[in-house]
């Protein structure tokens, strides 16, 4: 797309609109109407309207809506990825014991805290989907913990997806709440770092000490 500028001297001039800029912007408005008004709320149109290009343009870059909710969603966990993991090309160069389970909960915390409606969009989509395992982040977070779980650092008989789902709705749900009495940027970080140590605490120590509930000790060891 080409836009005209008029420079001091009074000719005018065509500006060229990066292609790149220009697909980021109808993806960020596309996942904005997911994340209010759900698939049903997406048109190439009302994209183009909210992204500020016309229609035409939209269509250059997503032939059908279809596309472009597909399109949206990918780029959603895409960002989400990178915030909590980094560049995805380089993940598999990382070792088990290079993975800092705190920085990556805080990561996690404060992308969630700054960015809830992308955060809804990617678990309103994974919950929709036929098969969520195949989501590269969910396939890299729960990965992270399954890696974890096979070493002699972590406690035996970890449920991998299930601890995944558990924190995952956790993190998700959090900035709901905690955004409604949050005035500022600081206090929305303080927050999410309170979350951040009640999972770290959660997950070093419980809340049951176990010499005190034997029955249930036993309900949650593994049958052999």
């Amino acid at each position: 797309m080409a836009a005209t500028r008029t420079d001091p001297d009074g000719r005018s001039r065509r500006r060229v609109r990066d292609p790149v800029a220009t697909r980021e912007t109808i993806l960020e408005a596309a996942s904005n109407l997911l994340a209010r008004d759900g698939p049903e709320g997406v048109s190439l149109s009302a994209v183009a309207h909210l992204a500020a290009v016309n229609r035409g343009t939209a269509y250059q870059h997503f032939e059908t809506r279809e596309r472009l909710i597909e399109a949206a969603v990918d780029w959603v966990s895409d960002k989400l990825f990178r915030a909590v993991f980094g560049d995805p090309e380089t993940i598999g160069e990382r070792r088990v014991e290079e993975v800092d389970s705190a920085d990556m909960t805080e990561r996690l915390c404060d992308f969630a805290m700054e960015n809830p409606d992308l955060c809804r969009v990617w678990l309103q989509q994974v919950l929709a989907s036929p098969d969520p395992r195949q989501d590269p982040f969910w396939r890299e977070y729960s990965g992270s913990f399954g890696r974890f779980a096979a070493t002699d650092l972590a406690e035996p008989d970890i449920d991998v997806e299930v601890l995944s789902v558990v924190n995952l709705a956790g993190v998700f749900f959090w900035p709901i709440l905690a955004r409604a009495h949050a005035a500022g940027d600081r206090q929305r970080t303080e927050l999410s770092r309170r979350y951040t140590r009640e999972i770290l605490r959660l997950s070093l120590f419980g809340t049951m000490r176990a010499e005190a509930f034997p029955a249930i000790v036993e309900r949650v060891r593994p049958k052999s």
